[in-house]
């Protein structure tokens, strides 16, 4: 079947909104309350257990590099946000009860059917996407659509995005593809802009992310993570902590001891 994943350009993103309508429309979510959240056109706020895309608006007052031209002082930045499906994905490792599957395409998928509603994937996860639906608990995310995928379809976020912000395929191919773009945007004048989550020599701490992003800021401007690193690879380093402190315990213990019959001799 081979690896398939996302390679998510902003800078064609237009902020339509048509993929998140699209993955509610195929997964039949429901609405997330249409709620004001005053945070200029987003309505949904965050990625969450029914909103499995998510647009992203970023009003900076500082223009895109190489377009400085006409007195523009100012930018927009969007970005539609969705499960990376991490080569190492935290969700997946800390699932008590094999709810969470790495799938034949190479994602990370969640079976409702087996979810106990535990929530360990929940703290797991180093960028928040996954979380807990309040109506029966289960957790739920991006399954970049599977069941399309077994027919042979595009995901329906991508089959619906009209600028071809998002791009499906086969990993190797949109490496190919996300690398030429970045090289063509350098040539433009847009300096900034680099992969985000390419692979494990990008990203070390989930292994690289099978639905990647072109960024022309800082992550933490699209409100991703600078570094994450899976819960899990911390293991090794926090148990030398525990180890340490425990040699630090008994030497002081041991200290006592020995000053205890110094005093009393």
């Amino acid at each position: 079947m081979g690896q398939k994943g996302f390679f998510t350009d902003t800078t064609l993103c237009i902020g339509c909104k048509a993929c998140e309508v699209a993955c509610k429309q195929w997964n039949q979510l429901p609405d997330d309350g249409f709620h004001f959240t005053g945070m200029s056109y987003d309505n949904t706020g965050a990625l969450g257990a029914s909103t499995w895309r998510h647009v992203a608006f970023v009003e900076r007052p500082v223009p895109l590099t190489g377009l400085t031209k006409g007195g523009i002082d100012f930018s927009w930045l969007m970005m539609s946000d969705v499960c990376k499906h991490c080569q190492r994905a935290g969700c997946l490792e800390a699932c008590p009860t094999g709810a969470i599957i790495r799938t034949e395409f190479d994602t990370v998928y969640v079976q409702p059917d087996v979810c106990n509603g535990c929530g360990y994937c929940v703290v797991g996860c180093p960028f928040g996407v996954i979380s807990r639906r309040e109506e029966d608990g289960r957790a739920w995310k991006c399954t970049l659509c599977y069941d399309r995928l077994g027919e042979g379809m595009t995901p329906a976020c991508a089959k619906a995005c009209p600028t071809e912000s998002i791009a499906f395929g086969d990993l190797d191919d949109l490496h190919a593809r996300a690398e030429n773009r970045v090289r063509k945007l350098h040539e433009q004048g847009m300096t900034d802009a680099y992969l985000y989550g390419k692979d494990a020599e990008n990203q070390p701490g989930t292994g690289g992310l099978n639905a990647f992003f072109l960024l022309v800021d800082k992550p933490e401007v699209y409100s991703l993570p600078p570094d994450p690193v899976v819960p899990t690879m911390k293991g090794k380093r926090t148990w030398g902590m525990v180890a340490l402190g425990a040699l630090g315990m008994a030497a002081m213990a041991v200290g006592s001891v020995l000053l205890g019959r110094e005093a009393r001799s």
